[in-house]
């Protein structure tokens, strides 16, 4: 049996994205660079879907932030977390 890989069809794909790079997307959310500023709830969403997938260093980091922010931020943050995962849910199973 062969499998043909069609290029093209899998352009339009969406990526998987490992709890390394969620782990790193919550670290750049969450620390002030060049004509950026810091995303709390953002880097919080990183860091909880990074913690979900077992990144010890992202539930640290979590915590500390939840620390460091409002009770309606954290809810805001696990919202959008919520909804990451429900847009990508197909991809996650497959």
């Amino acid at each position: 049996m062969s499998v043909e890989l069609d290029l093209v069809s899998l352009q339009g794909a969406e990526k998987i994205v490992t709890a390394d790079e969620m782990y790193r997307l919550g670290i750049e959310a969450s620390t002030p660079g060049l004509g950026s500023e810091t995303d709390l709830v953002t880097a919080h969403k990183w860091f909880n879907l990074a913690a979900m997938q077992g990144n010890e260093l992202a539930k640290e980091y979590r915590q500390q932030l939840t620390i460091e922010m409002t009770p309606q931020d954290v809810a805001a943050a696990q919202r959008k977390a919520r909804e990451w995962l429900k847009s990508r849910r197909p991809a996650l199973n497959a």
